[in-house]
């Protein structure tokens, strides 16, 4: 195919997304969107659960240890709880309700979003029992990808790991305070004594990170084969950002400000990389005029400007994107990576707005207003839902083609409702895994890894590059997707 070719096809799938954008119904796919983190959970479910296909589960983790570990989310496709990127989930859950909680309330969705977060921040309570003890795994890796079970009736193990201060996780254990400190904010209006109990939580763990500071994957091998941490800097400074926003102790801020790597111009944003949530976050606190914009901090704001340019195309480094326009970053689960700077371009614009500001890019011969942002957002999130070349819906259970094979066991199997048969391990292989049909239940609001750099996609279970679903996938589209569907009501 000659690039003139390409290029011209290019254009015209750019107008076709521009004209047909009024036809996307963010409004039901935000709703779908938190629909998604029921299907995740574990546990035993309350009474108000509205995906009636999955039934109480593990109700037994951490009894062996002496702990109740009951509660909190699935990672993705699996039946493990990985403590380090859910907590980025519940912090990102969190930062969409403090971002955009007036355009959550005005679609009705406020107390779903509320209802997201307490089911992790629940859980995380009840794996901190001390100061300085975190349970950050439930569930053993290897056994578990092993089998193909529905998460009611496995037998895998579900062996319980720690950090603590003879095992320190600064990363995990940073992290996780950030998911409370954000939390708190979005919890201070409705549930103060909650908020407040979520903030005490969050200090001592950031205590416990800045006093015994590591990798939790050396503490917690097991997670390091699946969500390995490339280092703790960056929790650190996430938690403390969260921290300041949720107390306005200046001990925190001086803790961003004396901090000696404030992380450059970063490639991504994601469960492993906070640098540009904590950019932003800087960001926002000197355009606001809360910071100071000079020194240190006023770095922090030249590098996430940088990252935007960069995804926009006008950076000097810019993010790869697929024929069709698609960023692109790795071929396993590229979605996460597109849903992340979605929010971040989405919030900054909404910060350029209310502060009359605009982005000035290295190649741009113009400062760019924050519509502009918000245009090549849309390009994204439409390209997500359906207004690609293939019109497949990267959100299962949105329009009226998605994926039908997700990589999910939960939804690849018989609901236990419907057959309370156990599914024993390598059966669920034999007649579920490898079944050539689509899953017997609709995993609504789930995020696929998404299509390759050439925009193709297989809708096939064992494709798990890009058929699994991961609860860090959806969290940052539920800000984006409130703040569009706003936007169609205006």
């Amino acid at each position: 195919m000659s690039s003139f070719f390409l290029l011209a096809f290019a254009c015209c799938i750019v107008a076709f997304v521009h004209s047909n954008a009024n036809t996307v119904d963010y409004g039901a796919a935000l709703t779908k969107s938190l629909l998604y983190y029921e299907a995740q959970r574990s546990g035993k479910l309350p009474p108000n659960q509205r995906v009636k296909w999955r039934g109480d589960s593990t109700l037994n983790d951490g009894k062996d240890a002496g702990v109740d570990l009951g509660g909190g989310y699935y990672d993705a496709g699996d039946n493990v709880k990985f403590g380090f990127p859910m907590a980025y989930t519940v912090t990102m859950l969190a930062w969409s309700v403090v971002e955009f909680g007036s355009q959550l309330e005005a679609k009705k969705e406020l107390a779903n979003a509320l209802a997201a977060i307490k089911w992790g921040t629940d859980y995380f309570i009840k794996a901190h029992p001390y100061p300085n003890v975190l349970y950050g795994q439930a569930g053993d890796g290897d056994s578990d990808h092993a089998c193909w079970m529905r998460p009611e009736d496995m037998t895998t193990p579900r062996t319980v790991y720690r950090i603590d201060e003879q095992n320190p996780g600064a990363d995990l254990a940073g992290e996780t305070a950030a998911a409370f400190a954000a939390s708190a904010l979005a919890f201070r209006r409705t549930n103060p004594k909650y908020s407040a109990q979520l903030i005490l939580h969050a200090k001592q763990l950031f205590n416990f990170a800045v006093k015994h500071p590591g990798q939790y994957q050396n503490s917690i091998p097991p997670a390091g084969k699946f969500y390995s941490s490339s280092g703790y800097e960056d929790e650190l400074l996430w938690a403390a950002l969260w921290l300041e926003r949720a107390t306005g102790e200046k001990r925190y801020l001086d803790f961003i400000n004396t901090s000696t790597n404030s992380g450059g111009t970063r490639t991504e944003f994601s469960w492993d990389d906070k640098y540009v949530g904590v950019q932003l976050l800087v960001a926002k606190g000197i355009l606001e005029g809360r910071y100071p914009g000079n020194g240190n901090l006023g770095q922090y704001k030249n590098y996430v400007e940088q990252f935007i340019c960069n995804c926009i195309q006008k950076g000097s480094s810019n993010i790869k994107a697929s024929y069709m326009g698609l960023l692109w970053w790795q071929p396993s689960n590229n979605l996460q990576y597109v849903t992340s700077a979605s929010f971040i371009m989405t919030t900054y614009s909404s910060v350029l707005a209310a502060t009359k500001n605009t982005l000035r890019c290295p190649t741009g011969k113009f400062d760019f207003l924050p519509e502009y942002l918000i245009s090549e957002v849309h390009l994204q999130v439409n390209y997500i839902l359906g207004l690609n070349p293939y019109r497949m819906s990267y959100m299962v259970g949105f329009g009226t083609k998605y994926p039908k094979e997700v990589h999910h066991r939960g939804a690849s199997i018989v609901s236990i409702k419907k057959d309370s048969n156990p599914v024993t391990c390598q059966n669920g292989f034999n007649a579920w895994f490898h079944r050539n049909a689509p899953n017997p239940n609709v995993l609504d609001g789930a995020i696929v890894g998404g299509p390759g750099q050439t925009d193709e996609y297989t809708d096939s279970r064992d494709n798990y590059q890009q058929a699994e679903a991961a609860i860090a996938n959806t969290a940052p589209l539920v800000g984006v997707l409130a703040y569009f569907a706003s936007l169609k009501t205006n």
